[in-house]
């Protein structure tokens, strides 16, 4: 178990003279917060089993011992700054105390951080982010909640081989909530009179506070071909120098027999230069037409655009609109041109037996307690067990040939140049299983085509390497890097990630983590981006950018329904199609698409009964032939369990086995 004890001591504990000592020093006292996740485990949704914690309060609250210790504070001195050191949401209905002067999030600020969060706090620079995840003043008040922790398919224990070893049961996760994730939720349950909006959130996804004012005014629309644009000018109307991001949302129709939708979704966003006061700039801010259509799993399955009146709106937040504008969709479209292939159902087994949540119906769907274990079904059971490869009867022969040519001959030429077939062709079986099998934090060197050995590193805050004692500086955290709502940051980023490499001889980077931030709760919430898909995809295909602009590949990760750490390792994951394409899928879609990532890392997880990096509907369907991906395949640390068939990953196109082994687990 890891250990989530807040070690915050009692205030008997402290020295005497402490209080008083401070008091001498200065009369504003500043308060930090913090709250940390890590891999492997999920924050704890109740803290009697941990020092400092009560049962009945989970992580993400005050313990009673920080309570005791801010009551005194404020006793004590005559201003008070509370800093929030945690990269998810605490319950934060204390800082609306009086006696609380000012609050700025931190996050995680990584090795030099904290001297910005210091200028910020006297005033040398204007904090200019926004919150990239809703604040409820109860962390546990979302669907998604009822739907994490440990549930058990009861009566099947069964060896689970690998590193992991030993007799256990299967497990399983319903994302119940379908699209309805974040402010996703909270926005349109507000909006259909299911929750009190005021009472149920404190701060709203993207919001931010400046030392200055800012006006901002939007103009007309401008539809052109396939996308939709606005000009919005920014002018900054305080007494100091600062920057201002720029949100627009949509607001799709919606009818209760219809697809389910969102109230609002973030669709484009964008961040000024630093404005002094008078000063104005205008932002073009654009996106195309087919990003507000839906998808349709159970009618049309395919993405529709209906027909109908979209509100394109200008807003300070997900909930507090400036001005909007009306966009007209005259006749309902189909699928989307920026798809090589239409997009059609590829996941019609990873539903499950399961009532999603759905706005026509907010009192019949919500789960209303926490999911229970439970048998599974025979076919559940047997899709679970299953091991076997499905083989192609049409499958052409492996070809064995000597043509002559090495890497550097096929260098810069198209993907689907023959040569590429003909270099492929001069692998021996024993290639094949060293470039497969053995690619954990390395590719290996094969002769035969030239291919010198390259190295890998873990990311994506820095350059780590676990394995061959590779470092790098320590950046800040990826929610603290999508706090930012400025592209041009994870941009230039990934080109300083890129230049570490080259200076330490790494070719790859195990990152940007594109998984959401599903709930507070996730334990690897610091290494993902957002609770927005979009947020997270544009933060993430920026980082791509840079790294590529270095000749560094990055693998983005981890592909997909890997939103929770427990029971990450094979657990069932359960979801329907369109929340994982327009939740789940999204930021990894935006990464091959605009940020032509040519590296992919698949989750340990299972999509339904299927684990991710056997899945060819993922792999191949989805991911090759409707985004047009060119890259290759790995699996994360492919030694955990029998369930990581490496027969079954190549047929489903994983290329490459993060295993240190010779062979993987290939002739099992």
């Amino acid at each position: 178990m890891s250990d989530y004890s807040v070690k915050e001591p009692s205030v008997d504990n402290y020295e005497n003279g402490l209080l008083e000592h401070a008091k001498d020093f200065s009369d504003t006292a500043i308060v930090v917060f913090g709250r940390a996740g890590g891999e492997g485990a999920d924050m704890p949704m109740d803290m009697a089993a941990y020092e400092g914690g009560t049962e009945g309060r989970h992580y993400m609250e005050l313990t009673e011992n920080e309570e005791a210790m801010f009551d005194m504070v404020k006793e004590n001195f005559e201003k008070v700054i509370v800093l929030i050191n945690s990269s998810s949401p605490m319950e934060l209905g204390f800082l609306e105390n009086e006696k609380v002067d000012a609050a700025m999030w931190i996050g995680g600020p990584g090795s030099v951080g904290l001297q910005g969060v210091a200028n910020a706090l006297c005033g040398e620079v204007n904090p200019s982010g926004r919150l990239v995840d809703t604040y409820a003043y109860d962390a546990t008040s979302s669907p998604a909640y009822m739907n994490i922790g440990d549930f058990t398919y009861t009566g099947t224990e069964h060896e689970n081989g690998g590193m992991l070893g030993g007799v256990a049961p299967y497990k399983f996760m319903n994302y119940q909530e379908g699209i309805y994730v974040g402010y996703r939720y909270y926005e349109t349950a507000a909006q259909d009179g299911y929750i009190n909006y005021e009472e149920t959130v404190q701060y709203p996804f993207g919001y931010g506070l400046s030392y200055t004012t800012f006006e901002q005014k939007m103009g007309e629309l401008s539809a052109d071909g396939d996308s939709i644009s606005v000009d919005v000018t920014v002018t900054n109307t305080g007494k100091v120098p600062g920057k201002e991001v720029v949100q627009l949302y949509y607001t799709p129709p919606y009818t209760k027999v219809g697809i389910e939708k969102s109230h609002v979704v973030l669709a484009a966003f964008d961040k000024t230069d630093v404005l002094k006061p008078g000063e104005s700039q205008t932002l073009t801010l654009s996106f195309m037409k087919e990003d507000m259509a839906s998808y349709d799993y159970k009618d049309a399955k395919a993405y529709v655009l209906e027909k109908g009146d979209y509100a394109i709106k200008l807003m300070k937040n997900s909930h507090d609109v400036i001005d909007q504008r009306t966009y007209k969709v005259k006749e309902t479209v189909a699928n989307r041109e920026s798809d090589l292939v239409e997009a059609t159902n590829q996941f019609d087994d990873v539903a499950g037996d399961i009532t999603y949540v759905s706005r026509a119906d907010w009192e019949g769907t919500m789960p209303k307690e926490k999911a229970k274990d439970q048998a599974p079904s025979k076919e559940v059971l047997k899709a679970l067990q299953n091991t076997k490869v499905e083989t192609d009867p049409d499958a052409e022969d492996i070809v064995f040939k000597k043509h002559g040519l090495t890497l550097k001959d096929v260098k810069g030429l198209p993907y689907n140049d023959p040569k590429w077939e003909q270099l492929l062709e001069q692998l021996s079986i024993k290639d094949m299983e060293q470039l497969i099998g053995m690619s954990g934090w390395q590719s290996v060197r094969i002769g035969s085509v030239g291919k010198p050995e390259v190295l890998d590193v873990d990311g994506p805050a820095g350059l780590n390497g676990l394995i061959n004692g590779t470092k790098g500086n320590q950046y800040t955290s990826a929610v603290v890097v999508g706090s930012t709502w400025n592209t041009e940051l994870p941009e230039a980023f990934g080109e300083a990630l890129g230049d570490e490499a080259y200076a330490n001889k790494v070719s790859g980077i195990y990152g940007p983590a594109m998984n959401i931030h599903r709930t507070p709760f996730s334990g690897r919430n610091f290494e993902y981006y957002s609770e927005d898909a979009l947020l997270s995809g544009k933060m993430g295909a920026a980082m791509v950018r840079g790294c590529n602009e270095k000749n560094v590949y990055t693998y983005i990760k981890h592909f997909a329904l890997n939103d929770q750490e427990t029971n990450a390792i094979g657990g069932a994951n359960w979801c329907n199609e369109q929340a994982m394409r327009e939740i789940y899928l999204k930021p990894f879609e935006l990464s091959v698409k605009e940020g032509e990532s040519k590296a992919i890392m698949t989750t340990w997880s299972r999509i339904g009964a299927t684990w991710a990096g056997a899945s060819k509907p993922l792999l191949q369907n989805v991911l090759r032939d409707e985004w047009g991906f060119e890259g290759f395949v790995i699996t994360d640390n492919a030694m955990m369990g029998d369930f990581q068939n490496a027969d079954q990953a190549i047929a489903a196109g994983n290329d490459m086995m993060l295993s240190s082994t010779q062979k993987g687990d290939h002739h099992r």
